[in-house]
């Protein structure tokens, strides 16, 4: 496919999506009946539902893409659009993941333009990272391209969520949607604090109390239980009283319904025109009224959970020289310092709400919590850097040991390798080899055939590399008697093995690599 001069993609299926879109239609019409002739119902919930799946399945059904000498023709429901070849700079695959278990991801190519713009194409479209078809169609697109256009790369990148090309508008939006709750959260810490010092302070009503200052004081009223009604944990439970008097039925936690009997006469304390309290001979129970704290506290979690797609905003603009499939360090050591942060700053807000300026106490747990969590970034910041093959700290001398096995995978299966068994490769006391096991021991060792290997290149991990590479390892692109192979490794570990490899030598353009 790869010779073809013309390339079409349209959608699989058509049949089973041209049935969802009659069904779609027949739902449209459901919906219509019901809401002339009978109103909001269940069958008007279901006609628009049918109808929203209708227009998806439309929208899929009438996709469809084609390539030939001039570029890209692209059609969809609502729009028609061409690219000529000399516009097109790339073509990529773009990775999403599925919440289905059966399905490890949904592929897409990514059309990028000279000018920097980037389009999603319609098609063609794969629900499996081993679709021969979506291979083919996108070689044969490839092929076009290199036939007719310019492509900046030789390779097909993939774009993930690992890579420094993915979009940041999720994080930043969910971010904002953090600081925006605690903004709010933080807003209720003055009312809720005066709310808490009028209920302790309050007192009861007199005679002389005048009408309009009744709501501040506490009204008693006597009231006789008629019946309990104690429902499941997670449902409200009921007390109902006597002749519906002073009010019909109270709802209360279960614990509640079930501490009290019918008959027992109970006393109920009203502030603000709601019972807060309900006290009778065997049982009493108080409404609870939130603390200050307990705002802040909410605030103070949103505050830090905006800081994680904030850390990924960060490590995105860190890294924007780096080419869109390279694989970025992972948050995850921002994260642990905002956990580490937590554990101070939530109690302090819980304990210290409305005074964390004033009183000597919080001032001091405020400069010690920040002095930590100085450290704890710093030392993000450093375990999240970029580092490039040929950086200082990633080649260096190694002490020799009589044997050691360090972490490393090759990622395609060869005769050392059969079906992706090895997880490390064994130095010293031998030749080198792939085990699938950390030692001690060579047990199932295979060994590394040196004499045949060359290294072509090192380079930082990219989106095609697969997500079983972590973030923080390299990668060593070998020659295996005509065949690519790669390995995967930390870089003092790669380095080393790449000097053990002995035949297996580094050109010098991988000594000083480009940055």
């Amino acid at each position: 496919m790869t010779d073809a001069r013309e390339v079409t993609c349209r959608p699989l299926g058509k049949r089973t999506l041209w049935s969802f879109v009659g069904l779609g239609a027949a739902g449209a019409g459901l919906a219509a009946v019901r809401t002339v002739y009978w109103g909001p119902d269940v069958w008007l919930g279901v006609g628009l539902l049918l109808a929203l799946v209708g227009i998806a399945s439309l929208r899929a059904v009438t996709a469809r893409l084609s390539a030939d000498a001039y570029g890209l023709h692209s059609r969809t429901l609502l729009r028609r659009r061409s690219v000529p070849w000399r516009d097109v700079a790339d073509l990529r695959v773009r990775l999403k993941y599925a919440n289905n278990p059966r399905v490890q991801d949904i592929r897409r190519v990514s059309l990028v333009l000279h000018d920097g713009r980037k389009r999603l194409l319609p098609l063609p479209k794969s629900w499996s990272c081993d679709d021969p078809d979506f291979d083919a169609k996108l070689d044969a697109l490839r092929a076009l391209h290199r036939r007719y256009g310019a492509p900046d790369s030789s390779y097909v990148p993939v774009i993930s969520y690992r890579t420094a090309g993915r979009g940041w508008a999720g994080s930043v939006g969910l971010c904002a949607l953090l600081l925006v709750c605690a903004g709010l959260a933080a807003w209720f810490v003055p009312s809720t604090a005066s709310d808490v010092r009028a209920w302790k302070s309050a007192t009861p009503c007199t005679a002389e109390t005048p009408a309009t200052e009744r709501g501040e004081c506490l009204t008693t009223l006597p009231a006789v239980i008629a019946q309990t009604e104690a429902n499941r944990p997670k449902q409200r439970s009921w007390l109902y009283f006597t002749d519906s008097r002073p009010l019909a039925r109270l709802a209360v936690p279960r614990e509640a319904a079930l501490g009290f009997q019918p008959g027992d006469s109970v006393e109920l304390t009203l502030w603000r025109g709601q019972v807060r309290e309900v006290a009778g001979e065997r049982y009493v129970w108080r409404e609870h009224i939130p603390a200050a704290g307990e705002p802040a506290v909410i605030a103070a979690a949103c505050a830090l959970a905006a800081g994680y797609p904030g850390a990924q905003v960060l490590l995105r603009l860190r890294g924007r020289r780096l080419p869109d499939d390279d694989v970025l360090p992972s948050a995850l050591p921002f994260a642990g310092a905002l956990v580490g942060t937590a554990l101070w700053l939530l109690p302090l807000c819980y304990l210290h709400p409305t005074t964390l300026l004033t009183s000597p106490v919080a001032i001091t747990w405020v400069a010690v919590g920040s002095s930590a969590t100085l450290g704890f970034f710093v030392r993000a910041w450093r375990a999240t850097r970029v580092r490039t093959p040929g950086e200082a700290g990633a080649v260096g001398e190694f002490a020799e040991e009589e044997e050691v096995f360090l972490a490393a995978r090759f990622l395609e299966p060869t005769d050392y390798n059969p079906y992706g068994f090895g997880t490390h490769v064994a130095l010293g006391g031998g030749p080198p080899a792939v085990t699938p096991h950390p030692g001690p021991g060579r047990f199932a060792a295979k060994r590394i055939p040196v004499e045949r290997l060359t290294v072509k290149d090192v380079r930082r991990a990219r989106g095609d590399d697969g997500d079983t590479v972590p973030r923080s390892w390299h990668i060593a692109e070998l020659d295996d008697a005509g065949t690519p192979v790669r390995l995967a490794a930390a870089p003092a570990d790669l380095a080393r093995i790449i000097r053990e490899l002995g035949p297996a030598k580094t050109p010098a353009n991988t000594a000083n690599p480009e940055p």
